[in-house]
């Protein structure tokens, strides 16, 4: 193995450097797919990914990382990581070795023999993929497989060729061998451009997931179901309630509708109870709700208040919101505790039907407990 080359054994497993260097030869050892392999070096690296097509070989799976080349951001020569397939013993691999019977290391290649340095925020990442590129669709004699041209060249001496009429000189063959490699690089400029647009075509699909489309995209899908998504909440609402849509319309205004859009736009746990009239007022026993909002009546810790009720009214007209006990929802939302109530009180007055009246109630020791959370 070359001298330049600074291999340190971990198991199986070669690592050449440590540090940043080990997510590009986890890159490489594994041999990540092309999407798979950037996705995972942006989690781990802040430095910019790219990526270089290059013909397959014999072997390789097309569309995998086969090395990395790092560009210095100060110039200068490149540094490679590149995998290799070696026997038991230290000797390299062919393609024909069983998998089970091969160690894969990694390797760092540097210019001059140097030792790697340390990998900068600012270098660029090129991962090498390799692809079945369209001249293999030409035949052999433009692939450079087979020689262009032959020619047979009779060697003979030309005095004794006069003087005995001799006919049996020696032949020789000579061969003149097509270089394929500038006609190889100019199809691989239509390999790229069909790489670049087949990779658009296969992320559409990703266009209309909630979880993972742009988010200037997310009330676009929305209003495919008639749906109007609030651009006021925090992104990672908003995907779940595009993501909800169908649902929440199809049970828009139900026990279960109303309950599933609270826990979703505020986390809080929450069970309705239909059929449940307010507090009826008793003159002498009854506490008159003295705050002009919901949020205050909570900041000044008052009961629930009493109203007067028109005896004639069904309690079908009626629902009770119960909410966790008063000291858990302060301990849980803090000093947004007034407003998740306001916001809990705003979404029941938009989701319920326009002839229903409902109250919020704080669920008591021994009371059954809300749903969600």
């Amino acid at each position: 193995m070359s001298t330049e080359l600074a291999l340190h054994r971990r198991g199986s497993v070669t690592t050449a450097t440590g540090g940043d260097y080990r997510y590009l030869e986890d890159t490489v050892r594994i041999g990540y797919p092309v999407r798979d392999a950037i996705t995972y070096l942006n989690r781990h690296l802040g430095n910019p990914v790219g990526y270089r097509l290059v013909e397959a070989l014999r072997g390789e799976r097309p569309g995998c990382v086969r090395s990395a080349e790092i560009q210095p951001a100060v110039g200068g020569e490149p540094t490679y990581v590149r995998s290799i397939r070696v026997l038991p013993d230290g000797t390299p691999a062919s393609y024909f070795t069983p998998d089970d019977l091969v160690s894969v290391l990694t390797e760092v290649v540097t210019p001059d023999g140097r030792p790697a340095v340390s990998l900068q925020s600012r270098d660029k990442i090129v991962l090498h993929i390799p692809v079945r590129g369209y001249l293999r669709y030409l035949p052999g004699l433009f692939q450079g497989a087979v020689p262009a041209s032959r020619r047979d060249v009779v060697r003979a001496d030309e005095v004794s060729a006069r003087r005995w009429g001799n006919t049996d000189s020696p032949h020789s063959a000579e061969v003149q061998s097509f270089n394929a490699d500038g006609l190889r690089r100019f199809l691989f400029i239509f390999q790229h451009l069909m790489t670049t647009v087949t990779d658009k075509i296969d992320t559409i699909p990703s266009l209309i997931d909630p979880m993972t489309t742009d988010p200037r995209f997310l009330p676009w899908i929305a209003s495919w179901v008639s749906f109007e998504l609030d651009s006021s909440l925090p992104i990672h609402k908003q995907r779940d309630l595009t993501r909800r849509a169908i649902r929440l319309l199809r049970t828009r205004g139900t026990l279960a509708g109303v309950e599933e859009m609270i826990q979703v736009l505020t986390n809080a746990p929450v069970r309705v109870e239909e059929l449940k009239k307010p507090n009826a007022f008793v003159l002498g026993r009854s506490t008159l709700a003295g705050g002009a909002s919901v949020e205050e009546r909570f900041v000044r810790s008052e009961p629930a208040g009493s109203f007067l009720l028109n005896e004639g009214r069904a309690a079908t007209t009626f629902f009770a919101l119960t909410l966790q006990p008063v000291e858990q929802f302060r301990q849980d939302f803090g000093e947004r505790a007034p407003g998740v109530l306001r916001r809990i009180a705003q979404i029941v007055t938009n989701e319920k039907p326009s002839h229903i009246t409902f109250t919020i109630l704080f669920s008591r020791d021994g009371d059954q407990p809300p749903r969600g959370g």
